[in-house]
This record gives C-alpha cells, structure tokens and sequence, in this order.
C-alpha cells in the first residue's frame, strides 16, 4: 500500500542538523577503524559526574523515589537554588520563581513557547548557540542576527542592536559565557544592554549555563541587574551531569502559573532521580570537587589557547568562560568545513566548523573545546602544527 507522501511544516524548512554531530559520528567511525582521534568537537566535560552527587542518584533510587515530580520540580531542590543565588550573587530569588527543567534544552523551549509569537523576531548574536535559532523557527518567528566579531568580545554593543531591531522584534536572547565564544557580557555592558532593551520594551532571556565555569574574578548574573528578566542555567557544564538532563529556569513572579501549566503540558516534570542527585551538588564535597575540576579547564584553556596563537590561529586575548576557543583561521583558508574534514580525515583531530554557530564570517572560523585532557590536548596541537606545515 502506497502512502501519500507527508508534507512537512513550512517553519522545518529553515532547520539545520548540528554538524558537531557529523563530526562526532566521522570520528567515531575513524575509531572504530582503529584510529586514535582527538576529539575537541563536542561541548561536554571529559569528567564523568561528581561521586557524591552519583551516591546521592543511587539513594533515589534506593529509596523509591522514581515517580513524577510537581511540574515545577522538587521544593528542596528550588530552595537549593534559591540559596545559591543568594550565596554567589548576593540576590534574593524566591524559589517559586525557579522551575526545573529537562535540561537546559527543556527551558529554552519553555521560554520559546511562552515568550514568542508566530511572526515575531528575536535578537540573536551571530555565532551563537545554534538551538536558538531552531526554537525560534519552530514556533514560526524570526530569528534576528547581530554579527559580533573579536572586536566587541563576541558580544552585542547597542549600537549594533539598534541597527538590526526592526518593528517586529519583541526579544533579546543573550549567552554569558557564550557558545562558542567563551566570551561574557562585563558588568557595565550587561546592564547597558538590559538598560537598552527595557527602553525597547524586549522581553530579553540571559542563558547562564556556564556560570561555574568562568575564569575572570566577575562574572554577574543578570539577576543582579534586573531580577525580573528571563534566566535559563543547567547542571550540565558545571556540575558534570550531561546525561542526567537537569536544568532550571528563572521567571518574573507574574509568570508562575503559565511557566506550570507549559511545564506539565510540554514535559510534564523533569527526571525525579537527577532531581534528588542535583541536591548533592550543592554540598561541600561536590564544591571542592566541582572547582578543583574548574582548575583543570582553566589550565587547559592556558594551554590551547597559547598554542593556537602560536599555530597563526586568530582569537581573543582572553577566553574568560566555557570550554571553548572560536579561532579565526583566515591564515590557512577560508572554507571552515573543508579546514575542519581535512584536518579529522587527514590528522585525526575532531574540530567544529564555524558554520554551526551561525552566517557572520562563519567560513572563516573553528571551534576548539578544550574538553579533553591536557596530554590529548599537547598530541592535538603537535598534529595540527604538522597539518599546517604540510599545507604551506
């Protein structure tokens, strides 16, 4: 029996795969065929999930506590969260206004569906975290790229917000630290920018996923800014628990009921296991754990970022948060994807091709995750210098 043929919604039109994704998928077929890859490609942490924090998953389950959860997450979790802020930010967040989320991929597509209309455009910087643009098609908006170079420290000025708003832009999505950039928004731009967009009257959302992870003595919170915008954060980077798919969101008071009724309609509550795990992450032991491992990045950003320059990459003075270096390679060609095939195929380093991340001079960029161990890093760098030698 022949079936009709399905016609796919316009707004699919638009989306793109993750090509870290085929670069991943290449490298592991290269391994298989028995090749030792260095893989700098995928934005995860190499460390596996603090100990207290997997004792505290096994207690979970060893207690039972497998059911659903209230839409809005456990209340000692959002009462952990709450005095997190109050302890590194020096903020006051009701725990009502926190809700925990599937990861954060599960808070942005809450947000999506609760801040943007069919029609409606949001501000995005280009590059930026790919998945923003895709919620923002599905729901049948605009996303609105900024172009932002190593100039402004990957990060949007007013004036260049001022010149791509149009009458239809109703929000301003930023990332402190970024993906890919690991660049963040310095306190005086955080508040000019917030400062901007309450004159526009823009809903803005502040992705702080990174926080934790960030090398500079100042890296604020949105909230200390103004308490009612938008947040969106995870246990993924910092805290270690990828697979666990744990996040959380923070929304104006106002917002609580709608933010519930989305949460139990579009996933009814986050895992209950990762929940009662996550409050282990809070805990001294996990602390001293968690920052002893934030060590071990910034010493590996030291390193790669040194050597890159060294190699004739192009990239900022100083990479302040993440795991990531956005590297220029306007030296050795101007096509990303073809740089980032050869140099897998041909030398066994998995990298990301800038076009990921967005359309402003995305042939001419790369981006390292330095989420690999320094000796995986050093063979990394000694097979890039002698790809680069053979190319010249």
């Amino acid at each position: 029996m022949s079936r009709k043929k399905l016609q796919l919604p316009s707004r699919l039109v638009h989306m793109e795969p993750f090509r870290v994704m085929t670069v991943l998928q290449r490298a592991i077929q290269l391994e298989a065929a028995g090749r030792k890859i260095i893989h700098m490609e995928v934005g995860e942490p190499d460390f596996s999930t603090a100990r207290p924090i997997v004792e505290a998953g096994i207690r979970a389950l060893d207690s039972g506590l497998t059911q659903y959860t209230a839409a809005e997450g456990i209340v000692e979790l959002r009462e952990a969260i709450s005095a997190h802020y109050a302890k590194h930010y020096g903020v006051q967040i009701d725990r009502d206004r926190i809700f925990i989320t599937p990861g954060a991929s599960g808070g942005l597509l809450l947000f999506t569906n609760l801040l943007v209309n069919a029609g409606e455009g949001v501000l995005l910087c280009d590059p930026a975290y790919p998945c923003y643009r895709n919620y923002i098609y599905m729901v049948g908006a605009e996303p609105q790229l900024v172009p932002v170079g190593i100039e402004t420290n990957f990060q949007p000025s007013v004036a260049s917000l001022n010149k791509h708003c149009k009458s239809n832009t109703s929000g301003l999505w930023l990332a402190s630290p970024g993906n890919p950039t690991g660049t963040i928004l310095q306190r005086n731009d955080l508040v000019e920018t917030l400062e901007w967009a309450e004159g526009k009257k823009l809903n803005v959302l502040v992705d702080e996923i990174y926080h934790g992870l960030h090398y500079v003595d100042d890296l604020p919170s949105a909230l200390e800014v103004d308490t009612d915008t938008f947040v969106v954060n995870s246990f993924s980077k910092y805290f270690g628990m990828t697979g666990w798919r744990l996040g959380w969101v923070v929304v104006p008071s106002e917002y609580q009921e709608i933010v519930s009724t989305l949460a139990q309609n579009l996933y009814i509550s986050a895992s209950s296991i990762a929940q009662y795990a996550a409050l282990a992450a809070f805990e001294e032991d996990s602390s001293a754990i968690l920052e002893q491992r934030r060590d071990s990045f910034r010493r590996r950003r030291d390193f790669l970022s040194t050597a890159l320059k060294g190699l004739g990459f192009t990239l900022p003075d100083d990479i302040q948060g993440a795991f990531y270096i956005y590297a220029g390679i306007e030296n050795f060609s101007d096509d990303s994807e073809k740089f980032c095939a050869d140099i897998l195929e041909e030398h066994g380093v998995a990298i990301t091709p800038g076009r990921d991340f967005g359309e402003s001079d995305s042939s001419l960029f790369v981006r390292f995750a330095f989420t690999t161990d320094l000796d995986n890093l050093q063979l990394g760098v000694e097979r890039l210098t002698r790809a680069l030698r053979k190319a010249h």
